[in-house]
C-alpha cells in the first residue's frame, strides 16, 4: 500500500500577515515606520520646541555659503529623531519578542568596539583633511577657540554628534536592516543554503538601505554627487562592520568622532553645513572635485581611498568570530558560546 502525502495545510488570513519567524518583515517594517513617525511627532508636539532656521555663512564675497548650526538644533533635533527610533524599536522588540540586541546592541565588547571606531573615526577623517591641507587643496586660515571654549564647544559638539550616530545607525542599521535581512532571506533560502540566503539577504538590505542613506543626504544644502555617492558607499562599509561583530558600537564610535572631527576639531564643512564654535578656521582652493568645496573634505574624489581604507580597517581589526549576521544564539550575547535555537519566533543573534 502506498504511502499518502500528509495534506498541506490551507492558506489562511494569519498567513498573509505572519510566517515561521513571527510577522511578516513588510509588515514589521510598515509597523516600524509608522512608530517611529508618529512617536517622533508627539515628541516634537509635547516639547514645544521651536528651532529657528540654521542662519547661512557668507563667503568673502558675502554670497551664501554653508549653513550654520547652532548647538540647540542639533542636540534637540538628534534627541527627538533618536527618541523617536528608540522608542519605535523597543515596541518592535517586544510585539516579536526578540531582545534589544538582536538589533545591534549589547554584548560585552560593546565599549571596545565604541572606543576602537571613535579611535578609527578620529584617524582616518585626520587623513583625509590633512592630506588635502598637504596638497593645498584645504588652508588653515587661523585658530578661533582657546581655552576653556575648546573644551565647552568641544563638549558640546562631542555629545551632539554621539546623538547624530546614535540615531542615523539605529535607524538605517539597526532595526531595519535586521528585519530586511530576515525578510529578503526568505526569498534566497528558496534557492541557497541557509547561510548563503542568509548573506545575500544582508548585503541586499546593505545596499538598499545604504543607498537610502546616501540619498537621504541630498536634502543639505551644499551636498555634491561624489558626497551623496561618498555617504552611500560609508554605509556599505559600515554594515561590514555589522556583519563581523553583530553589533553597531564600532560604527557609532567611528560614525560620532568623523563628524565631531569634521565639524569641530578642523572646521571644515560637513554635507555643505558648518557649526558654530569650531576650533579653525579654513577654506578649500582649488577644484571643488578635488578640494570638496562648500560640501567639505566628502565631496573631494579622495574621499573615495579612505572609504577603501576604512574597509580595510574593519576587516584587519574586527576578526570575524562568528558564523555571520544574523548569528544563531537567539538569548546570548555576541560573545557568548553557541546555543541551540529555543524559539522559531526568534533571529540568529551574535
Amino acid at each position: 500500500m502506498g504511502v499518502i502525502p500528509p495534506e498541506r495545510g490551507r492558506f489562511t488570513v494569519r498567513d498573509i500577515f505572519f510566517d515561521h519567524d513571527g510577522l511578516r518583515a513588510i509588515w514589521a517594517i510598515l509597523l516600524f515606520l509608522v512608530l517611529r513617525e508618529a512617536i517622533t511627532d508627539i515628541v516634537w508636539t509635547l516639547s514645544g520646541l521651536y528651532l529657528p532656521q540654521a542662519p547661512a555663512a557668507v563667503d568673502a564675497g558675502q554670497q551664501p555659503a554653508q549653513t550654520s548650526i547652532t548647538p540647540l538644533q542639533l542636540l534637540a533635533g538628534e534627541s527627538i529623531g533618536l527618541a523617536g527610533v528608540a522608542c519605535a524599536t523597543w515596541i518592535m522588540s517586544k510585539i516579536e519578542l526578540r531582545p534589544l540586541r538582536a538589533y545591534g546592541f549589547g554584548g560585552r565588547r560593546s565599549l571596545v568596539y565604541l572606543l576602537a571606531g571613535f579611535t578609527w573615526g578620529i584617524v582616518l577623517l585626520s587623513l583625509l583633511v590633512l592630506g588635502l591641507r598637504a596638497s593645498g587643496l584645504l588652508v588653515f586660515d587661523t585658530q578661533l577657540l582657546f581655552g576653556r571654549e575648546i573644551l565647552r564647544y568641544g563638549a558640546i559638539w562631542f555629545g551632539g554628534y554621539i546623538l547624530v550616530a546614535l540615531f542615523e545607525e539605529s535607524f538605517t542599521r539597526g532595526y531595519l536592516q535586521f528585519t530586511l535581512t530576515r525578510g529578503l532571506s526568505g526569498l534566497y533560502r528558496r534557492r541557497f543554503s541557509e547561510s548563503r540566503a542568509t548573506a545575500c539577504g544582508f548585503w541586499t538590505a546593505a545596499l538598499i538601505l545604504s543607498c537610502a542613506f546616501g540619498l537621504g543626504h541630498k536634502s543639505n544644502e551644499g551636498e555634491s554627487p561624489i558626497g551623496l555617492v561618498a555617504a552611500g558607499l560609508v554605509g556599505i562599509v559600515l554594515c561590514l562592520s555589522l556583519w563581523r561583530t553583530g553589533s553597531l558600537w564600532w560604527a557609532i564610535g567611528f560614525h560620532a568622532a568623523w563628524d565631531w572631527a569634521q565639524s569641530f576639531l578642523y572646521g571644515v564643512a560637513n554635507s555643505g553645513s558648518m557649526v558654530q564654535g569650531h576650533l579653525f578656521g579654513t577654506r578649500p582652493t582649488g577644484r571643488p572635485i578635488l578640494s570638496g568645496g562648500l560640501t567639505g573634505p566628502e565631496g573631494s574624489i579622495f574621499i573615495l581611498p579612505i572609504i577603501a581604507l576604512t574597509a580595510a580597517v574593519i576587516v584587519l581589526t574586527l576578526p570575524r568570530a562568528h558564523p555571520g549576521y544574523p548569528h544563531s544564539r537567539p538569548d546570548a550575547s555576541p560573545d557568548a558560546p553557541e546555543a541551540p535555537r529555543q524559539s522559531h519566533l526568534h533571529l540568529d543573534l551574535p
